[in-house]
């Protein structure tokens, strides 16, 4: 139980960091900094490996970097559709 809730507190801080790199307002407030915390996890440690510190069973340097770049791409998307619409 106690791992879950760490996990979740974990995406949530790692997404509001990772926000704060990207330069963007995540949509959707904690839940929006949750979810793009768990894609940005998965996202680097796809691309960089599991290496650094390890809480709640997330890589915390290269989740962050993965929520960062996670964060620039869907700015980059969201601008895209604005434009064309």
């Amino acid at each position: 139980m106690w791992g879950i809730i760490i996990s979740i507190v974990m995406a949530v801080i790692i997404g509001v960091i990772g926000d704060a790199l990207a330069g963007h307002n995540m949509p959707g407030g904690i839940i929006g900094a949750m979810i793009a915390g768990f894609v940005g996890a998965w996202l680097g440690a796809l691309l960089l490996g599991n290496w650094g510190p390890v809480i709640g069973n997330f890589a915390v340097i290269p989740a962050i970097i993965g929520t960062a770049l996670f964060v620039f791409l869907l700015g980059l998307v969201s601008r895209l559709f604005r434009q064309a619409a």
